[in-house]
């Protein structure tokens, strides 16, 4: 049974087409799953232009593999909205199909030993509770709230029992979520040697971290780290925080890497050429890799236009909504790897010849960074990377058994679907969602209405709702119905006997 996204999402839904590739023994084992039923979507999902490499179908029974994807900010909300733009209203995501769906709960705690809880949380602290299983406070990468004590990771801990680990990313490797996998600091803005001492933006202070400075006995910046780090392959964005000198060394960061045995990699073409062996680290932009879709000449949302009238009572004048837009490719991203590449790249790397079996972390990160800056094209073609990227972990995981695979997120986003025009549009008065709203055309010949609303600041909040859990087959029996997010460490864990 081959999964496979659809490519093109500007097709007529009824020109969409299913095909089933599908041997008898699998089929009988998916009449007796009815979730699994329609788990084949049309096309290959791969990108044009795209050498994809195809993962290894040798089989290896006696490994054992954890493949966990995270779609950053990943809510309800942006998986209902990528949906209706990319399948339509009645179609279906390759995530609505999978045998198992179960809920996370967020935790956090407070930046102290009171315990006492925070309600919404960060990439930081919720990446630290799936990769060490322990709740801590915002900003944290694998450390302990109020002591700042190491945390060991599931990737460390997979090292030590002779499994290959990998982490791949849409965002900087150095980002929050990949860095809490293999990385030990007090504060995730600490990405390079030159900002350890001070992190700022416009003159404003944001952070220091010089405790964890080699100097004072720290373990250095996150990227110092991951090159120092068990981790046989690195993939992602985040040239630029390789590029400063090592702590105490004359050579760059990047160069320390490949003194440390990794073959490095810096676009598609050489990723494509790469060796299918080693250790890997690929670095395809300076900082987040470009994403795949935006709105029309770079359209976020808008506020509303109030009258005059409007403004002297609430009741009076009218309000104008912002004009619909369509989502549109971002040229910036056709030169990038896909999310799928890189995973398929990874899946090679860690499965060829490889008897004991790995552990992966697959982020699509800007499902979150584009709901900050009110992108929710950039949000939609995110969600579409993780689809790809999913359905090459499940191909793999049908020619390699035991491998479990888990799509979640680490917590909510500020994206809300609403009615594009107001259910009270038929009173005299003007009503209008509050905040900033975009219109999206879908492929359907309708509208998306997407409203952030979380502050008056640039930047759109994280909210505190619990985030989905999914699994393959692998995770019935082993995944409850509901689970606090440090539980889905100790699942991982256990499922490598670790």
């Amino acid at each position: 049974m081959q999964y496979a996204v659809q490519r093109d999402i500007y097709a007529s839904p009824k020109k969409r087409t299913t095909t089933h590739t599908m041997p008898y023994q699998i089929l009988r084992r998916v009449l007796c799953l009815p979730l699994l039923s329609l788990c084949l979507l049309t096309t290959d999902g791969a990108l044009a232009g795209d050498k994809e490499p195809g993962p290894d179908a040798t089989p290896a029974s006696a490994a054992r593999a954890v493949i966990l994807i995270i779609g950053d900010g990943m809510d309800e909300q942006q998986i209902t909205i990528a949906r209706n733009y990319l399948h339509g209203a009645s179609g279906r995501l390759l995530l609505d199909q999978m045998p198992l769906r179960s809920n996370s709960q967020i935790l956090a705690t407070e930046d102290n030993m009171s315990g006492r809880p925070v309600y919404v949380s960060d990439s930081a602290n919720t990446a630290t509770s799936m990769a060490t299983g322990a709740v801590t406070s915002r900003k944290r990468i694998a450390t302990s709230a109020g002591s700042d004590q190491d945390l060991e990771t599931i990737v460390e801990l997979a090292a030590q029992n002779g499994y290959r680990t990998g982490v791949v990313t849409t965002s900087s490797v150095t980002d929050a979520t990949p860095a809490a996998f293999a990385t030990h600091i007090s504060h995730r803005l600490c990405e390079n040697p030159d900002n350890m001492e001070e992190v700022s933006y416009l003159d404003i202070f944001l952070a220091a971290c010089p405790a964890d400075m080699k100097a004072n006995g720290g373990k250095g910046s996150i990227a110092e780290q991951l090159v120092e780090s068990p981790l046989d392959v690195i993939l992602g964005g985040g040239s630029k925080h390789f590029a400063p000198m090592a702590e105490g060394a004359n050579v760059s960061v990047l160069e320390l890497a490949r003194q440390l045995g990794f073959e490095v990699v810096v676009s598609r073409e050489e990723l494509v050429q790469a060796g299918s062996s080693g250790r890997l680290l690929g670095l395809f932009s300076r900082s987040t890799m470009p994403v795949r879709l935006q709105g029309e000449n770079g359209r976020s949302a808008e506020e509303p236009e109030a009258s005059a009238l409007n403004h002297l009572h609430r009741y009076l004048g009218e309000v104008t909504l912002p004009e619909p837009m369509n989502c549109e490719p971002n040229r910036a991203a056709a030169a990038m790897p896909s999310l799928r590449m890189m995973t398929e790249t990874a899946l090679n790397r860690l499965s060829k010849d490889n008897p004991k079996g790995f552990f992966l972390m697959v982020e699509s990160a800007s499902i979150d960074k584009q709901s900050h800056e009110r992108k929710p094209c950039g949000s939609i073609g995110e969600l579409q990377q993780l689809e790809e990227a999913l359905a090459s972990a499940l191909n793999h995981a049908q020619s390699h058994p035991n491998t479990l695979v888990l799509v979640t997120a680490d917590h909510s986003q500020a994206a809300q679907l609403v009615p594009f025009e107001s259910h009270y549009a038929e009173y005299p008065i003007p009503v209008y969602t509050p905040g900033k709203m975009a219109r999206i055309r879908t492929p359907e010949g309708s509208l998306l209405a997407v409203n952030y609303a979380t502050n008056s600041f640039s930047h759109e909040e994280h909210t505190g709702a619990s985030v989905p859990l999914f699994s393959n087959e692998e995770g019935l029996g082993r995944v409850p119905a509901y689970i606090t997010q440090p539980e889905l460490f100790t699942i991982m864990r256990d499922y490598l006997g670790l």
